[in-house]
């Protein structure tokens, strides 16, 4: 691991800078395309139906801000217990 980056196949699949790259997480998944400063998509489905989602990040920007990104515990205490996060 090499945050945003992921060495192993993971649910967090973002095409940017022409090929694909595994992200950590939802949030890393964001982090990618930043990291290279490029647009990108990020491939996922949502934990409780797994119906899937797709969205594009252009900017800076997702394309669809209805979708909600929900972590339990406050930013500043991921690394506390990450896999708990």
């Amino acid at each position: 691991m090499a945050n945003p980056f992921s060495a192993v196949p993971t649910p967090f699949v973002v095409d940017a800078a022409g090929r694909q790259w595994y992200a950590n997480c939802a949030w890393d998944a964001f982090g990618i395309g930043a990291a290279l400063d490029v647009d990108s998509v990020i491939h996922s489905a949502c934990p409780d139906c797994q119906e899937p989602i797709w969205l594009t990040v252009r900017d800076g920007q997702p394309d669809d801000t209805d979708l909600v990104f929900h972590v339990l515990v406050p930013a500043v205490t991921w690394w506390q217990d990450i896999g708990f996060t």
